[in-house]
């Protein structure tokens, strides 16, 4: 259940900006990580927020317009196929966070991430195991980086033809391996992540 606890809790210690901040990707064959830093107004509520994962992809593009038009802040922030493949998928959705966070145009002082893992974040951060179904401030995050990375995914089938991508959004589907097996890797797929489907 969504409520502000968190996001109070981090008010009564004194601070004013709080953003929640989410991931999109991360489990993907191809294509960047992209991530979402979100600053909601305390008193804003809607009944359909929450978890992008348990959304419509139509809930979900509803949701996205929504969120920009009632955020204090938000940003998107991205790490791409050479960063992942360069240190690492956990490493790369952290550099993805921290490029979200520092876009923001108002500058955030706590974060409040989804996962367990809050690394090297330039602001206090708190990791919280499925903060997307349970803060509002997350749930936003993960909306809005799915969205971003989905739109990307639809631009990558169009790039690159016969591997699906619009619509596994780069997973590892049986499509997607096939795929692999007939066309070979694209440019867009993470080299590091292909090893056991090509026997590299």
């Amino acid at each position: 259940m969504l409520d502000y606890r968190y996001e109070e809790e981090c008010r009564a210690e004194g601070y004013s900006a709080v953003c929640g901040v989410d991931e999109a990707g991360r489990g993907c064959l191809c294509g960047p990580v992209c991530a979402a830093a979100v600053i909601l107004p305390p008193d804003w509520n809607h009944p359909a927020l929450n978890d992008s994962k348990k959304l419509s992809p139509k809930k979900r593009e509803q949701l996205f317009d929504e969120i920009q038009d009632h955020a204090l802040a938000y940003a998107i922030g991205w790490a791409s196929v050479e960063e992942i493949d360069a240190i690492n998928i956990l490493n790369a959705a952290m550099l993805a966070m921290r490029r979200a966070i520092a876009d923001l145009p108002i500058k955030a002082d706590f974060a409040l991430v989804d996962g367990n893992v809050a690394r090297d974040f330039p602001i206090p951060a708190k990791p919280i195991i499925g903060g997307d179904g349970c803060s509002p401030s997350i749930a936003a995050a993960s909306i809005l980086a799915k969205v971003s990375r989905d739109r990307l995914c639809e631009e990558m089938e169009r790039d690159y033809p016969g591997y699906g991508i619009g619509g596994h959004k780069g997973y590892c589907t049986k499509v997607h391996r096939e795929a692999l097996l007939k066309l070979g890797p694209a440019p867009i797929h993470r080299k590091t992540f292909l090893k056991k489907i090509l026997g590299e």
